[in-house]
């Protein structure tokens, strides 16, 4: 009995143990069903968000940022978010104020930074380079010499930037002198910044000026001073409320009339001023001065802080056309081109609703109101059309049926990367497919621009897509944000090849994964400073012309791209006099290669040292073709027989010989250069050994043609450079004996006056200008460091000419074409 209770009594333990293995795995089954359930419900369900951000509403502020906008007593009640600045009226004492004549000057800035590395050196040199202006930078010398300043009686700089005002007031007398001299003589002006450490003294008089300075203070509500001169951009009378960021900064206070105030604030306290005296809690003081040049007959601009704050890069904009007499100086008129890419691309949830683009068209009728004939640029790849949920496509449909109320251009049919397709053919077939598409549902088809997806194909130049896009398109004008690279963005510019007219691309902050204002990376702040004040308005305040990407998500949803465009206008229009204007793609490039004609021709880097750059640069081209080094000339030395010995040699390979100007490929000093780098490269073959195989090439006018260094830098950075120097009288007559010069004697070529016919002087200019070693060596130098360049003395393997002539003829072998030629040119002397 006791044997079989202990058996039943087994038997159900192991039972109840399978049941709770059941029921552990039937839980651990609930689990992973009620997680994939909810998972399934988040995904597709509609959020519950809250509704899209309101743009800017008025000058004071607007949207979101108007909520925490700081009111103060300065605005004139609660609420209140500008108020105007009235001061005395000082025309008697303006009247007295010289107009800025610079003219004798070279329209260069010198900047005298504190260190190579110093932020606000880099920052004043961002804005000099994002305008295009010439600079150069010197480290601010608190004893020895100046640079020199004059050069053949004309100034070589027409304003002087001092980073720290302190260099510019304690620079020794002999130095200050000379400066002021300079200033006075040919009426430059300085721009000098202050900023406060913890060294500063609370109050300290300006050496040798009129002016007292008070620092280590925090401020609040900035106001512009109608009354400043200098003020041409910026408009007068606005007020930015709320307080300033950090305690560091410095007022100026001067009883001298030569000092106008431009930009004022009060102090966030009163016993700020305590120091000074006493003064009321609103009090206004300058943080911005302009010195009308009453004292010592030299206008500066002084800047209590630096140029973190977003008013005082507007002010120092207006600062630099004001002091070089509007020299350096952009004009008023901003064009921008809004450009929504993928227009029918995008994953289900982040496409244009009917709504959406109810919105798009209200906007952009707002926009209108206050930028002349603005319009949205949609571009399409016609395969995603209708590729959404039913209420997508639905706003598909309500885009189509407005479509001539926008602008259209063309990606690929299917959005595919040009760069990835060899044949002409296929992609010609990919673009017919999506012009069909427009051609089915009337999208104008003539707009002349393009643009490819992921700019793939347009800067590293793929010849293929060009020549697709003129045979099926016709067009004119692309854009990319890729050439010469993406950062830094002020870089950014245009070119034109085989026809094709290449504009710069902006980014604005939007990206195909910002969706949401709440969402945005960063936080939304981030957004709203990049508009008010921040990169996006730095963009229009510096760049005459500005296509903007955007992207198709950035339109539904939170409609970001209709609240930061129309934030943006209202804000540019608020604060500066700037005239916002839109135009077709087409005129807008005419407009830039007018305003920018320098840039029409391009300057081809390697693909190969930008890692963007070799991701859309086709895998059939290596940057193994190109040569690594050069035999620049000049001619008439040689070149040609070093180009033959060093052919010899079984680890150097030569480029192929062109069909008319034989073994000179002769890219970087001529037209050829226009063919680009795929033309260039096609006279190089595949090494077989990358390490130990050596390609070279050689074109004898390289030495003398000017462009041709900065040529060869951008594309072959790292090659060596070989030149070849005889006696330059030996020169001059070896070229002398070219057919084309015989029927005039040496010595009238070489004599000829500026009187002379233009063909004898085209004679002279060619027998005589390549053997200016010194100078064409000079601008060699300027672009590769002396060790990547080698002149040779031609004597030197002119005896090896003779070894080379024995050894043929001791071998019973027939001399060369090239050495019977070289031997011959050099009997004569």
């Amino acid at each position: 009995m006791v044997g079989a209770g202990l058996g039943v009594w087994k038997l159900m333990r192991g039972v109840r143990q399978l049941e709770l293995h059941r029921l552990i795995l039937a839980l651990i089954i609930f689990c992973l069903l009620s997680m994939a359930f909810l998972a399934y419900y988040v995904s597709n369900s509609p959020k519950i968000k809250e509704a899209p951000p309101l743009p800017f509403s008025d000058c004071g502020g607007g949207g979101v940022m108007s909520q925490g906008a700081s009111t103060g007593e300065a605005g004139g009640g609660p609420g209140v978010q500008r108020a105007p600045l009235f001061l005395p009226p000082r025309q008697g004492r303006l009247r007295q104020v010289k107009a800025v004549d610079n003219s004798r000057t070279e329209p260069v800035v010198l900047v005298f930074v504190e260190s190579i590395y110093s932020q606000l050196g880099q920052e004043i040199v961002a804005i000099l380079e994002s305008s295009r202006f010439r600079y150069r930078t010197e480290i601010a010398p608190g004893k020895g010499d100046m640079p020199t300043l004059t050069e053949r009686n004309r100034g070589r700089y027409t304003l002087i930037i001092y980073e720290n005002v302190l260099k510019y007031v304690n620079l020794d007398a002999w130095n200050r002198d000379l400066l002021d001299k300079y200033c006075a003589e040919y009426g430059v002006g300085v721009i000098g910044f202050f900023k406060a450490n913890e060294n500063s003294l609370l109050s300290a008089q300006l050496k040798g000026f009129p002016l007292f300075l008070h620092s280590h203070l925090g401020l609040r509500d900035y106001r512009i001073n109608a009354n400043a001169p200098l003020l041409y951009i910026t408009k007068p009378n606005q007020v930015e409320q709320g307080s300033l960021p950090g305690d560091d900064w410095t007022i100026f206070q001067s009883n001298h009339s030569t000092y106008e105030p431009v930009l004022l604030a009060s102090t966030k306290s009163s016993e700020a001023l305590a120091h000074v005296g006493p003064s009321p809690l609103r009090a206004l003081h300058a943080t911005v001065v302009q010195d009308l040049g009453l004292h010592d007959g030299i206008q500066r601009v002084l800047f209590g802080n630096n140029l973190n704050y977003w008013l005082h890069k507007l002010v120092f904009v207006d600062a630099i056309a004001y002091l070089t007499g509007k020299r350096l100086c952009l004009s008023l008129d901003r064009h921008i081109l809004v450009d929504v890419d993928d227009i029918f691309v995008g994953k289900e949830g982040t496409r244009m609703k009917v709504s959406d683009v109810e919105a798009l068209l209200n906007t952009q009728s707002k926009m209108r109101a206050l930028v002349p004939n603005f319009t949205f640029n949609l571009g399409f790849s016609g395969k995603f059309y209708h590729t959404g949920t039913d209420e997508e496509d639905r706003g598909d449909d309500m885009l189509l049926q407005h479509r001539m109320d926008f602008w259209w251009f063309p990606h690929m049919w299917s959005h595919m990367q040009p760069h990835l397709f060899h044949n002409v053919s296929v992609l010609a077939e990919q673009m017919r497919l999506n012009k069909i598409f427009a051609q089915e549902h009337g999208i104008p088809t003539d707009m002349g621009y393009a643009v490819a997806p992921h700019h793939s194909g347009v800067y590293p130049v793929h010849s293929q897509l060009y020549e697709a896009w003129k045979s099926v398109w016709s067009i004119k004008v692309t854009s990319t944000e890729e050439y010469p690279h993406l950062r830094p963005a002020r870089y950014r510019r245009g070119f034109i090849h085989n026809g094709i007219q290449v504009l710069p691309r902006q980014t604005c902050g939007l990206f195909t994964h910002t969706i949401f204002y709440n969402e945005y990376p960063g936080g939304s702040k981030e957004l709203d400073k990049s508009i008010r004040g921040g990169e996006l308005f730095l963009t229009v305040l510096l760049n005459p012309i500005s296509i903007f990407m955007t992207h198709l998500s950035n339109y539904g949803n939170d409609r970001l791209g209709l609240y930061t465009f129309e934030s943006l206008v209202k804000f540019v229009q608020c604060w500066t006099n700037l005239k916002l204007q839109t135009l077709p793609p087409v005129h807008l490039a005419e407009k830039y290669f007018q305003t920018f004609p320098e840039e029409r021709d391009p300057l081809w880097q390697n693909p190969c040292h930008d890692k963007r750059h070799k991701d859309i640069w086709s895998k059939e081209k290596t940057c193994d073709r190109l040569p690594k080094f050069l035999v620049i000339g000049p001619q008439k030395t040689g070149t040609t027989a070093l180009h033959s010995f060093l052919s010899l040699h079984p680890a150097i390979t030569s480029s192929f010989p062109s069909p008319t100007t034989f073994e000179e490929i002769q890219f970087f000093s001529g037209s050829n250069y226009d063919n680009g780098i795929d033309w260039y490269m096609d006279f190089f073959p595949f090494p077989s050994n990358v390490s130990t195989d050596f390609m070279f090439e050689k074109s004898a006018n390289y030495f003398d043609t000017e462009v041709a260094p900065k040529r060869a830098a951008a594309l072959l950075p790292r090659a060596k450079i070989l030149a070849v120097l005889i006696n330059p009288s030996d020169r001059a007559y070896s070229w002398y004996q070219d057919p084309a010069a015989l029927n005039n004697t040496f010595h009238a070529v070489v004599t000829a006056g500026p009187s002379a016919p233009k063909d004898m002087l085209a004679l002279q200019r060619r027998c005589l200008n390549p053997g200016a070693y010194a100078a064409h060596l000079e601008r060699w130098l300027q672009h590769y460091q002396p060790s990547q360049s080698r002149a040779f003395l031609a004597e030197y393997y002119r005896e090896h000419n003779m070894e080379l002539l024995h050894l043929l003829n001791r071998l019973g072998q027939p001399l060369p074409s090239w050495l019977r030629q070289e031997l011959q040119s050099t009997s004569w002397s």
